[in-house]
């Protein structure tokens, strides 16, 4: 009986040691992973910013070439807004009521985007 109990202690405190050795692979594995998976979304979010960077730096030359930069910034914001619902979809009609002009002024604004993405379309 002293024997049975010994051995059954010996082959529990092997099972306890690979037990600790097997979480202990499977908790480097995981840590691997997890690395590899960081220093994707680094480089993903790396290469986004440089991307933003260079739209911003793209639109800044642009504005700069037409010569709206000393512009009253409000305006800017506002064909922004409405060249957003325009291209989203919105009619003439709902932009006005969005931005509480007339349907002349709208058309004002987006006279030339509207013509322009026409004669890109034909």
């Amino acid at each position: 009986m002293g024997w049975m109990l010994g051995i059954l202690f010996g082959i529990a405190i092997v099972l306890l040691v690979l037990s600790f050795l097997q979480t202990k692979q499977s908790t480097n594995k995981l840590e691997q992973h997890i690395d590899q998976v960081s220093f994707s979304l680094m480089n993903e979010v790396n290469e986004l910013q440089q991307q933003i960077r260079n739209v911003e730096f793209d639109t800044e030359i642009i504005v700069h070439e037409a010569g709206i930069l000393a512009e009253d910034p409000e305006q800017r914001m506002l064909l922004k807004d409405m060249l957003d619902l325009h291209k989203r979809g919105y009619s003439l009609d709902s932009i006005a009521a969005e931005k509480q002009l007339t349907i002349d002024e709208v058309e004002n604004f987006l006279f030339p985007y509207i013509n322009k993405g026409r004669k890109e379309s034909n």
